[in-house]
């Protein structure tokens, strides 16, 4: 059973190519924190704060356009950490503007993670960094 498990993931992350840029969000009432990686989990630009209304997504949208062009990738995975029903709205945006995949991740998942970097979860941004690389792990695109 578990060989079949691992298959999946090989799978899954074979997805992820040289070209994909993974964003993670972490998602809350007002303001989302998001966070890039490469394929291979490294930190891309700045973590970028934005709000929960259509200004804050566009100016993801943004950030995300300028952050494909600055290190030449063409494609982008979004794995959020959902928190109630503040993700619904972002997650519907991306979809219609076509990002490849929206994922979801496991809260209980990035609270675990994060707390094994310095720092634990009490950072947002390393909380989105956590989500990104948990989603790069994750992806079904």
């Amino acid at each position: 059973m578990n060989f079949k498990a691992q298959d999946k993931q090989n799978q899954l992350i074979e997805n992820i190519t040289v070209h994909h840029l993974v964003v993670g969000v972490d998602i809350a009432q007002e303001a989302h924190v998001a966070r890039a990686v490469s394929f291979r989990g490294i930190a891309l630009g700045h973590p970028l704060e934005f709000g929960s209304q259509l200004e804050g997504f566009k100016l993801l949208g943004r950030w995300i356009q300028d952050l494909l062009k600055a290190y030449k990738l063409n494609k982008v995975i979004v794995g959020m950490e959902p928190t109630g029903h503040y993700w619904f709205s972002l997650a519907r945006l991306l979809i219609d503007q076509g990002i490849e995949a929206v994922l979801v991740v496991n809260p209980h998942l990035v609270k675990k993670k994060s707390k094994s970097f310095p720092g634990g979860s009490n950072f947002r941004a390393l909380r989105a960094l956590v989500s990104a690389c948990i989603g790069r792990l994750h992806s079904s695109a």
